[in-house]
């Protein structure tokens, strides 16, 4: 099989370098892809918001599958656009047509698809600047902290959480106003839910056939202790100790096989990924949110785990035959660190050498942030670099990443060291 994979990041990294094992795989190619994802297939200089780039490099390499990593281009609806191509041998493609990306396009769709189909989720109204002092109103009614989401997306940056009710409402009315932009038009004010939070994910076909791949736990404070500023995310592990075979049984039973039905019962034919965002409330699973596809960081831990081959297990899913199909996990823990430019994630520098990378010898290197300039590897995001290794536990595998991950430097580079560590009190002795 031919295959394109769509972004640049580490996700696509790690989903490269899966799909490159696979026993049916022809020739990868990413677009635009990076440095780090050149190693394992052929980069093509399109942009993910390039629609007619990406139809005619479906063209010209004879593309049988379709893998696209971001949510972007999936709610701007490139799925929509593949199959309606008419001069081409139309490819399977991973990824939701539009109306299924709604699902991660627009929290109020989410949460009515929810709590239609009783699904387990916080309590909720949806407000826009019309609506203002009915939206105060509500949030009278919630105990601190104050949850505000923006509907639309706003690349994991748009939710805030405060404690202070005034302030809440200072930030609603500028939400209103646009602090980010369309998305917060209209805005997603839901109950506080106390716990621990972790993402699974699902591979479905369409049909109401479906796998479970590995959980993880990611981090996305800046700072030890999940102390500071958030970001994209500056680790991730898997499994994650506390899903255990009962946690994960109500998992499936409340919120994955409702969810799979829902699609079904709602006519969308949803083939791809489905990322729920969990909280775990006292042995209770609830969604806090949907996404249209892998996570990031998660999908570097997710990856290393996984042992069947991916890339069949894609087909099926696109193909509509996944029912029945089995995956299996390997045993092992995963552990990632991301390295980040200093400043990150407010000011930081692009374009900073970066060394070292061949040096890694026991885990994994997935590129995020990188481009090659006048022949070197430079820096060219917040996050650069992503570093996963295996091991027996938490411990043996975050040890591994942070050794290998120390042999790669560029100026004001700055990675956390207690990646997984919180969870150490939910391993059964």
């Amino acid at each position: 099989m031919n295959v394109l994979l769509i972004g640049s990041g580490g996700r696509e990294s790690a989903l490269a370098w899966k799909i490159s094992q696979s026993q049916y795989l022809t020739k990868l190619f990413v677009a635009p892809g990076n440095p780090g994802i050149a190693n394992f297939a052929t980069n093509l200089d399109i942009k993910v918001s390039d629609f007619d780039g990406i139809i005619k490099a479906i063209k010209d390499n004879q593309i049988d599958l379709v893998v696209v990593g971001p949510e972007v281009p999936l709610i701007d609806g490139i799925t929509d656009r593949i199959i309606a191509e008419k001069d081409i041998k139309i490819p399977l493609v991973i990824g939701p047509k539009k109306d299924g990306a709604q699902l991660e396009g627009s929290k109020d769709f989410a949460k009515q698809f929810m709590v239609r189909h009783n699904i387990p989720t916080a309590k909720y109204k949806t407000f826009n600047a019309d609506t203002y002092n009915d939206a105060v109103e509500f949030l009278k009614t919630l105990k601190a902290p104050y949850v505000l989401k923006a509907d639309g997306p706003a690349a994991g940056k748009g939710v805030i959480i405060e404690n202070n009710f005034d302030i809440a409402c200072k930030e609603l009315k500028e939400m209103f106003d646009g602090k980010f932009g369309k998305s917060s038009a209209e805005v997603v004010i839901e109950e506080f839910l106390s716990g621990i939070e972790l993402s699974v994910f699902v591979l479905t076909d369409g049909r109401g056939g479906y796998v479970i791949l590995p959980e993880a736990k990611d981090y996305k404070r800046i700072g030890e202790n999940d102390e500071g500023l958030n970001t994209g995310g500056m680790g991730s592990v898997s499994p994650v100790p506390f899903a255990d075979k009962e946690f994960m049984q109500k998992v499936e039973d409340k919120i994955i096989r409702p969810t799979i039905h829902g699609l079904l019962v709602d006519n969308i034919e949803y083939k791809g990924f489905i990322f729920f965002g969990l909280i775990n409330v006292e042995g209770e699973p609830y969604v806090i949110e949907y996404n249209v596809r892998m996570g990031d960081p998660e999908t570097e831990s997710v990856m290393m785990r996984i042992d069947s081959d991916l890339l069949e297990l894609m087909r099926s899913a696109a193909a509509g035959t996944l029912a029945g199909k089995d995956i299996k996990i390997k045993p092992e823990t995963a552990a990632t660190v991301v390295l980040v430019s200093g400043g990150y994630p407010g000011d930081y520098k692009k374009g900073l050498e970066i060394s070292g990378c061949d040096k890694v010898t026991d885990a994994q290197v997935f590129h995020a942030g990188t481009k090659i300039k006048d022949n070197k590897l430079v820096t060219d995001g917040g996050r650069v670099i992503a570093v996963t290794a295996l091991g027996n536990d938490i411990n043996s595998a975050l040890a591994t990443a942070l050794e290998d991950a120390n042999k790669i430097t560029f100026d004001g580079v700055y990675h956390r060291r207690d990646i997984g560590k919180d969870l150490l009190k939910y391993v059964k002795k």
